[in-house]
């Protein structure tokens, strides 16, 4: 058994190393453009098959975002972004449940021992895929901002010298700011690797009957992670575009 908390690396393009992670990310990248397209490609108006669980999950989806919006047009306009977000995410994090998770891979001599480097590892158990994510979410929330109330006036927000209480408030905002970013990375993070140790111990320990519950509970923390991940972006994007109203 081999726990590792930094991605592992599985081979090289050039000078640059491809992780187990990474490698997840991008099988889920083409599933994820490969369905899209066959699903899309012969829409009917009465869905059936792929088309009618698309529908189902873009439905719940689509309600649970204009639920927090408030507002249909900002809904449509942000949806593609939380949907891909939470669709991305999900998957990823379900990965951890496929067979030969932390079992199948490459074998290799390290400090006289021979470990596994294995193929599947869910890429939210990588904190750079949890860090990038969230800067995507913060940087998008940032630009949101600025459109809505213009430049000059969103900077105001962290540097305002009209007073010292102003400033200190300002600098308040700006700490938050930065918050966003380890509360988003660490939270996503953390909640998916200890899963992953999880499950890796069990298999290990006790392969057969006794995972099962375990994975059952991987399988609802992946959910909620995605969707509580997902919110918190439409929620502080909402909170982005209202200062326009104050």
């Amino acid at each position: 058994m081999n726990i590792s908390i930094s991605a592992e690396t599985l081979f090289h393009i050039g000078s640059f190393p491809v992780t187990n992670s990474i490698l997840i990310s991008w099988i889920i990248i083409v599933f994820l453009c490969v369905a899209g397209y066959v699903i899309t490609r012969k829409l009917t108006l009465v869905p059936r098959g792929a088309q009618n669980i698309a529908e189902v999950v873009i439905d719940f989806l689509f309600g649970i975002v204009e639920g927090v919006m408030g507002n249909k047009e900002q809904t449509k306009r942000f949806f593609p972004l939380i949907a891909t977000i939470f669709l991305f995410i999900i998957l990823t994090n379900w990965t951890e449940l496929l067979p030969g998770m932390g079992s199948v891979g490459l074998w290799e001599e390290h400090e006289g021992k021979r470990i596994i480097i294995p193929f599947i590892r869910a890429s939210a158990a990588d904190l750079n895929f949890t860090i990038a994510l969230s800067l995507i979410s913060v940087i998008t929330i940032q630009v949101v901002g600025v459109m809505s109330i213009g430049f000059s006036k969103y900077i105001s927000k962290f540097l305002n010298f009209k007073s010292p209480i102003s400033f200190f408030v300002g600098i308040l905002e700006l700490i938050s700011e930065v918050a966003k970013l380890v509360s988003f990375s660490f939270r996503l993070f953390g909640n998916i690797f200890a899963g992953e140790v999880l499950l890796i111990v069990m298999y290990t320990l006790v392969p057969y009957i006794v995972p099962l519950p375990f994975m059952a509970l991987e399988l609802f923390v992946g959910f909620i992670q995605a969707l509580v991940f997902s919110m918190l972006t439409i929620v502080f994007i909402k909170m982005a575009t209202e200062e326009a109203h104050h």
